[in-house]
């Protein structure tokens, strides 16, 4: 009798993988189709390297079993529970059948279309298709009028009617004759075989649906793994592409920012920027002229995580955590008062490297369809430079695998390429682990003869603090936070001092610069100012030390290099080279509120329900102050860029090179 009441569930069990690995065949067939149909050109040692080739179909099975996975779980549950009780019956089969032809013709449609989509686009079918919804005849007529779009569409419509017949004729041949067909007769032994086997099914069609182990889902980024756009886009299943891109856009950090009227905001920022822009690329462009004397230098920058100004002593901290930072500021071309944009990693990458300010709570570099910029990556790399990223932690985090390979970076090294023991928590490796895995990569860099631009993102100023045993802090320093800062300044000290020892030194830049700030002392205001108040420090051998003390932000970063490697570009950012122009006040965000700093006023906004707060500063101190012209000045200034930065983002004026 055991035997026949486990029958019913090994048989409903293998139908449902039988239809789940047909499912994975037909995605394959679909992204084969798109392979072979593509006009794309892969470049030289790519084109003949077939085993590169293959990874993408290997992480687009990955991706295709998430939303097979997401299809199978609901019959899964349904045979599952009709398994407790020894139960088959042919209408569980048959709704399951029809179930697996609904969906997967929508999944399989889909698909399809994004043949086309992505002949046209050269990027996977996303939300961007809805828009078209409103034009149902236009688009009707584009479709059928189309030649090239029949061979998609009978793909389609071929294979959509030949998973049907698969599913049909499986459903008929595990479907338990009525001779095999048992009465139920009660078992602990029985529910408990069947409860277990199909919870651990179920687990793992969850873990399917999930896509991998770690901290997050699996994301779009995950699919990047080399430098070609085409294969790094061709493992992305498009119905999972369109999902998340549809539930991306209706996150309430992604919504549009409305500060003042489009025509308004780019007048002015034309007029503070001093910029009259270029026809086909936007209305701040301008072309930057070369300095062909110079040579051409490495950067190596390190974006220091939570490296707050308020924690050095050279800006008033008494405790003495960051000895060498101090001591680096002092020999350096170095900036004190220079802002973030944001409060958040993601942003002082974006900015630092992109030159556009952040978008409150917004997430620039996150999101299934990935945003094309111009920045200091992309000059540089045409410019001849081989650019790496060094990050403590997975690569998917915030979507920078995808992000930085999309725009401008060669190399991504990240917590997949360390040692599991070297991992001390969620955030990856320590910092003094990520300087001497980095030191070997650049020195094989430099002996290359190419320039390289590497930035390292540091992250053990961050919870959770972990200080390893072999560290001793300053006596003074008991505070856990007070000695995980000493710990980070003491790794950025053994990288410099090992690095400005290697021959490539007297060839390099160094920068240094926090993402953000942190919370340090007494907040002196509603927006903290230790948040947005970082240091930047510029180092080389031929870098004359000195203190800048005009405002600027991350988004000046690139600009300001570029014109010390001398090299000549066309810009469309909101930088300014910081070593030719001044700027008036420097604006940032914080989460939910806008900041304008200048000497001695600090203005705050909230667009949630426009609240205005406004402050006289005389050092540390403030005092609420009356609506002046001075705050309307910084209003629109302030304003004029981020409204332009949701403009240009959202017409996709985000490159240096005129759009076709």
């Amino acid at each position: 009798m055991k035997n026949l009441h486990a029958g019913p569930f090994l048989r409903s069990s293998a139908y449902l993988l039988s239809v789940h690995l047909t499912a994975l065949f037909f995605f394959s067939l679909f992204r084969l189709a798109l392979f072979l149909t593509s006009d794309y050109r892969f470049p030289d040692g790519i084109s003949s390297d077939y085993a590169l080739q293959s990874v993408a179909f290997v992480r687009g099975l990955w991706f295709d079993n998430v939303i097979a996975c997401y299809i199978l779980l609901l019959p899964l549950v349904m045979f599952w529970i009709a398994g407790w009780f020894g139960y088959a019956a042919r209408w569980l089969y048959r709704t399951s059948a029809v179930f697996f032809i609904l969906f997967y013709s929508l999944a399989f449609a889909v698909t399809a279309a994004n043949i086309p989509y992505f002949a046209y686009f050269f990027k996977p079918i996303n939300s961007s298709i809805f828009n078209w919804a409103e034009y149902a005849g236009t688009t009707a007529g584009m479709v059928f009028g189309e030649s090239s779009y029949y061979f998609p569409i009978a793909l389609g419509t071929a294979l959509i009617i030949a998973f049907g017949y698969i599913v049909v004729r499986l459903s008929h041949t595990f479907y338990p004759p009525q001779s095999h067909l048992p009465h139920y007769k009660s078992g602990y032994k029985y529910t408990a075989a069947v409860f277990f086997s199909g919870a651990a099914l179920i687990g793992l069609c969850l873990f399917g649906i999930r896509g991998r182990r770690g901290y997050n889902p699996i994301k779009v980024s995950q699919a990047y793994y080399c430098n070609d756009a085409f294969l790094n886009q061709l493992g992305i299943n498009p119905v999972f592409n369109l999902l998340t891109s549809a539930l991306d856009d209706h996150r309430k950090e992604n919504r549009a920012l409305q500060l003042t009227p489009d025509n308004e905001a780019v007048a002015l920022a034309q007029q503070f920027l001093h910029r009259s822009g270029i026809d086909g690329i936007s209305p701040i462009a301008r072309r930057v002229e070369a300095d062909s004397t110079r040579p051409r230098k490495n950067v190596v920058m390190i974006l220091m995580e939570s490296m707050s100004a308020s924690l050095m002593q050279t800006f008033g901290q008494e405790a003495r955590l960051t000895p060498f930072l101090d001591s680096l500021y002092r020999r350096s071309l170095s900036f004190s008062r220079f802002y973030s944009s944001g409060i958040h990693t993601n942003h002082g990458l974006y900015s630092s490297l992109y030159s556009f300010p952040a978008i409150m709570k917004r997430n620039a570099m996150k999101g299934s369809v990935i945003p094309v910029y111009s920045g200091l990556p992309t000059v540089l790399k045409d410019n001849g430079y081989h650019n790496l990223f060094f990050m403590t932690h997975e690569s998917q985090y915030d979507n920078m695998n995808a992000f930085f390979r999309t725009n401008g970076f060669d190399e991504i090294h990240s917590q997949e390429n360390y040692p599991a023991d070297k991992v001390v928590n969620g955030f990856g490796v320590q910092d003094d682990f990520l300087f001497s895995y980095a030191l070997p990569v650049l020195d094989r860099r430099a002996q290359s003869g190419q320039p390289f631009f590497s930035v390292l993102l540091t992250i053990s100023n961050h919870p959770p603090y972990v200080i390893p045993p072999h560290f001793r802090p300053h006596g003074t320093n008991t505070r856990t936070e007070d000695q995980i800062v000493e710990f980070a300044d003491r790794c950025i000290r053994d990288f410099m001092t090992e690095a400005l020892a290697r021959p490539w030194a007297d060839n390099t830049i160094f920068v240094l610069l926090g993402d953000h700030g942190k919370m340090v002392g007494t907040p002196e205001c509603e927006s903290p100012q230790s948040y947005n108040h970082i240091p930047l420090i510029i180092h080389g051998k031929d870098i004359e030390p000195r203190i800048v003390d005009h405002f600027g932000g991350q988004v000046d970063l690139a600009p300001t290099l570029l014109g010390l490697l001398g090299i000549g570009y066309v810009q469309n950012d909101f930088g300014v080279d910081l070593m030719k122009e001044q700027r008036p006040c420097m604006y940032f965000t914080a989460d939910n509120l806008i900041g304008v700093r200048d000497s001695s006023h600090l203005y705050l906004y909230y667009p949630e329900d426009g609240r205005e707060i406004r402050y006289r500063t005389d050092g540390e101190r403030m005092q609420p102050a009356p609506d002046d012209d001075t705050f309307r000045h910084m209003k629109a200034y302030g304003f004029s860029m981020l409204q332009c930065t949701e403009y240009f983002t959202r017409q996709q004026q985000t490159v240096n090179h005129t759009t076709p």
